[in-house]
């Protein structure tokens, strides 16, 4: 029997200034679930991510949480339940590291409230988890745009939510920054979490994901297994470029290679 959605997308279409942005986009999202949501420049993929956060409801077509329509929730209910990171999601230069990933806690407790000791617990634990621990008392002014970022993912994981939604991970973050942050999400989903990334390195988002979803012109235009989808007419399409999957040995997944326009050598078995 299939797990019931915790976050599902029902014909979502979206129109901004007489454009249509997203069009009859369907999306299951459950628990414990790393998707992976990729697509070419302008294919609607923030938008999407922010309907899906209920910041911006859909002109058709409707997202339901555990169930229930998105829209007739409390924000703060949703709050407790949907965490989403984005890159600009920075905060005041003025806060520290701390007070930033403190706020992610205000959901739980409202205003004025003092922090509990399981507010305490959820702060470190996400502190700890990004590996910014020791920058808990640096004013965000005073950091690297990466350590901005993953200052931004401990916001979102001190929320303690049962869906992470994150726009755009891995930007401003090194090599070893990214092998931290998709361990990171990846202990996140071991908790029953659901993950959906906006990931543009394809080959990151196949390594990484469970679910592959291509969106291009607003259309979810394929989805399922990433290599499959990646090695599918759709992505080609979408991406212009010719893509071939090569088996590694030792390498759990295929790596890919990236070739323009269309004319290129047989796959690789």
């Amino acid at each position: 029997m299939s797990r019931p959605p915790l976050l599902e997308a029902s014909g979502v279409s979206v129109s901004r200034g007489g454009r249509a942005v997203l069009h009859e986009v369907d999306l299951r999202l459950v628990g414990g679930q790393a998707m992976a949501l990729v697509g070419p420049n302008a294919a609607g993929k923030s938008t999407l991510v922010r309907v899906l956060a209920g910041l911006l409801r859909p002109s058709h077509g409707v997202v339901r949480l555990e169930g229930r329509d998105l829209a007739g929730w409390p924000r703060a209910a949703v709050a407790r339940r949907v965490a989403l990171v984005t890159p600009d999601d920075e905060g005041a230069g003025s806060l520290t590291v701390g007070d930033r990933v403190a706020l992610g806690r205000y959901p739980h407790r409202g205003p004025f409230r003092p922090l509990t000791r399981d507010d305490d617990d959820a702060i470190r634990n996400a502190l700890e988890a990004t590996g910014i621990g020791a920058l808990a008392l640096r004013p965000l002014s005073t950091l690297s745009a990466g350590e901005r970022q993953l200052a931004a993912l401990a916001r979102g994981l001190a929320q303690e939510p049962r869906v992470l939604l994150l726009d755009e991970p891995a930007a401003h973050l090194d090599i070893g920054h990214q092998l931290q942050l998709f361990h990171v999400l990846d202990e996140v989903r071991a908790r029953g979490v659901a993950v959906l990334a906006v990931v543009h390195d394809l080959q990151r988002a196949a390594l990484w994901a469970e679910r592959l979803v291509l969106l291009a012109g607003g259309r979810v235009v394929a989805e399922g297994d990433p290599a499959a989808v990646l090695l599918g007419d759709a992505a080609a399409q979408a991406f212009g470029v010719a893509i071939h999957g090569h088996a590694v040995p030792g390498v759990a997944g295929r790596l890919f290679s990236f070739l323009n326009g269309k004319a290129a050598g047989p796959e690789a078995p």
